[in-house]
């Protein structure tokens, strides 16, 4: 039973509870079993607002360090210049191609209006409605924020985000020693605000469960529809960029579909297994070296690097976590806010690389809801069925950490040709 230790099975398991509960108190409980409920569910407020306190301060500090070390690896030669040049462009086709797609697939196949109402309620969210998006010559005076500190306090993410990434690469430019120490300001301040955010995490269990009952009372058993559609919603958009990766390896890298199959393969496996990039690692070094004929300074440099600062399923993924809550609210982001969301999402997704998975999907995901002008009382929700999903990321970010060395490969003089035997 050694998996019941796990924190994302713990949260499922008390979403389903809760559910289930406030279900049944709905279908044959009183006035006075809803109060209780009712009375419950503000731990669950509490919970989730102890999450909200810390979004703003983490983003910002995770992002100037990130950012920061992206630019100082871009500065330590070619390959590594060239490796940052196709993460940004990977990451801005990931987060294009989740727009496109995810809209297309909630168009196909709706939202259910009566079980997005339901969800809805019992979420508490506050009532629906998009900030009024501002006009173009708005948009543009509002990236650069007068004051920093309003539009943090405002929920103003895209200046805040666009303050922390200038602010990232400035800090670069400065003397090491003053650099140095500034950047340690802020890993500290990301750091403390990741223990906050542990320590939140560990009531998650009670705070998902106290939610839970909210769904379940109002949303009923109904609502399992809606999570499960979610779900696939989710990781169709992690196995979309996964694809991408083949055929980027295949058309740009020249490797043949079979040696990649067979190359991938391994890696794969351990994917699906630990859900976590990092430990998959020594096997992408070794069946990029081996079985793609990858020089190893090239593995040894591009693949690190690509787990540090890149993960070509973030943005797409998380993206499609904000246009499912959008469609739950009946919301319909103006283009201007998708462009906000989607450099938001491709900042975040450098600079939450690393943070454990609870934290990362929080610090990923409520920036983007924020840009689109959405409510974040879903994503705890939502976070307690991540687990498939998230399957579907780490697919997706091995493939494309793989495909982006094939790539990087081919075009280099020491490289041996990808399509060798």
């Amino acid at each position: 039973m050694s998996f019941l230790k796990s924190l994302s099975v713990q949260v499922l398991i008390a979403l389903a509870a809760g559910v289930t509960v406030g279900a049944v108190a709905a279908a044959y409980g009183g006035g006075p079993t809803r109060d209780v409920i009712e009375g419950v569910e503000a731990l669950g407020g509490l919970w989730l607002n102890a999450l909200r306190m810390t979004v703003v301060p983490l983003i910002f500090a995770v992002l100037v360090t990130g950012i920061a070390q992206v630019s100082d690896a871009a500065a330590t030669g070619r390959l590594a210049m060239r490796a940052v040049i196709w993460f940004v462009v990977l990451l801005l086709l990931s987060a294009v191609t989740s727009v496109l797609l995810v809209n297309g697939v909630l168009t196909v196949w709706p939202v259910g209006e009566v079980a997005s109402a339901a969800l809805r309620a019992g979420a508490q969210a506050p009532p629906a409605g998009v900030a009024t998006a501002p006009d173009f010559v708005a948009w543009v005076k509002s990236l650069a924020p007068s004051n920093p500190i309003k539009a943090a306090a405002e929920d103003a993410i895209l200046p805040v985000v666009v303050f922390a990434v200038f602010t990232g690469f400035a800090l670069t430019r400065l003397p090491e020693a003053r650099g140095r120490t500034l950047l340690d300001v802020f890993q500290a301040l990301g750091e403390a605000m990741i223990v906050i955010v542990r320590w939140v995490l560990l009531a998650a269990p009670i705070g998902v469960f106290a939610l839970g009952l909210g769904v379940g009372l109002r949303a009923g058993v109904g609502a399992a529809g809606i999570l499960g559609q979610y779900i696939v919603v989710a990781a169709l958009a992690g196995l979309v960029i996964a694809i991408m990766a083949y055929v980027l390896a295949v058309a740009v890298g020249r490797v043949p579909l079979g040696r990649w199959a067979q190359a991938t393969s391994p890696v794969l496996a351990t994917a699906f297994a630990t859900q976590s990039s990092l430990a998959c690692l020594p096997a992408m070094i070794e069946r990029s070296r081996d079985d793609l004929g990858v020089p190893q300074r090239i593995a040894n440099l591009v693949l690190p690097l690509a787990v540090a600062v890149f993960r070509m399923t973030s943005p797409a993924v998380n993206l499609a976590v904000c246009i499912f809550v959008a469609k739950v609210y009946g919301l319909e982001p103006s283009v201007l806010q998708y462009t906000g969301a989607v450099f938001v999402a491709l900042a975040v997704s450098v600079g939450s690389v690393g943070l454990p998975g609870q934290v990362s999907f929080i610090v990923s995901v409520a920036p983007i809801c924020i840009a689109l002008g959405l409510p974040i009382d879903l994503l705890p929700i939502l976070l307690a069925v991540e687990v498939a999903p998230d399957i579907f990321r780490t697919l997706g970010n091995v493939a494309g950490d793989m495909a982006v060395t094939a790539i990087l490969a081919r075009d280099e003089p020491e490289a041996e040709p990808a399509t060798q035997a």
